[in-house]
């Protein structure tokens, strides 16, 4: 792989693996400057470059192998911290993403399209049942319960493009104070309480929701509340079904605590 990259930015250019789980990103230093290059990146990337939200794409090529790589301007920075999350700059960039028409037309351009809350339902209850979660745990079952309940409030939704990814490792603070979110891998077209609701529950306290939802641009209901848990528990149940499949069990077992807790949350708060 090193010498596709040497022949995409040249041979004076020294390469090192940029760590991360797929093994397609890498750094490329010479004198002094840096470039992030990747592997088959998708072309959304450059609509993301354009709007100011990725760090700036400075070429993309294609290989002799069928290979795209791109190469993004390095910034010196660090990942955001947890309690960094509920600053309002966040909910910023959010918004941002959320009210773009250029990236919602870019990835239905590629073929993306919007994801149900119908799809969503049937998809998760149809591996649940086939890996034989909905016999081994009783939160399972619960979740599916409440899923199917609040499924009318989350129906014919804002459908926007949604990260689906927000744990704070993915935004990146600059030495010069740009905040950017990277890793896209996992971008839909969905409802933004998707995005919204993993923030505001893992990051910022409960008594702070009005004010960021303030923000963000969202106006603060009940219905609100039952589309962000939908969500929670949507993920929630992914996760588990893909660490159980992995045999990743201390994993699935956190997961499977997220769960129960949101459960409570839906079962005294949302839907009594």
């Amino acid at each position: 792989m090193v010498n596709w990259l040497q022949q995409a930015v040249g041979k004076e250019w020294n390469i090192t693996p940029a760590g991360g789980l797929t093994g397609d990103a890498y750094i490329a230093e010479k004198n002094g400057r840096r470039l992030f290059l990747k592997r088959n990146s998708s072309p959304f990337l450059a609509v993301l470059s354009a709007e100011g939200i990725v760090p700036k794409l400075i070429f993309t090529k294609r290989m002799e192998n069928g290979d795209v790589i791109t190469a993004q301007e390095w910034l010196d920075g660090r990942e955001l911290k947890a309690e960094e999350m509920q600053h309002h700059r966040v909910a910023d960039l959010l918004r941002k993403i959320h009210s773009s028409s250029e990236l919602l037309h870019m990835l239905m351009r590629l073929g993306k399209k919007p994801v149900t809350p119908d799809e969503h339902f049937s998809d998760i209850n149809a591996q649940l049942w086939s890996n034989g979660l909905t016999k081994q745990y009783r939160e399972v079952v619960d979740a599916i319960e409440y899923l199917q309940r609040l499924l009318p409030a989350a129906r014919d939704r804002q459908q926007v493009v949604c990260h689906c990814d927000l744990n704070h490792n993915n935004i990146i603070l600059t030495t010069k104070g740009q905040l950017y979110l990277v890793d896209w891998d996992n971008a839909m077209i969905a409802d933004p309480a998707m995005d919204f609701g993993f923030i505001l529950k893992w990051y910022v306290p409960q008594e702070n929701w009005n004010e960021w939802l303030n923000q963000y641009g969202a106006a603060k209901d009940h219905q609100l509340f039952e589309r962000m848990y939908w969500y929670l528990m949507i993920d929630a149940l992914y996760h588990l079904s893909w660490h159980h499949g992995r045999n990743q069990m201390h994993k699935a077992e956190s997961r499977l605590t997220d769960l129960r807790h949101l459960n409570q949350y839906v079962e005294n708060a949302i839907l009594r």
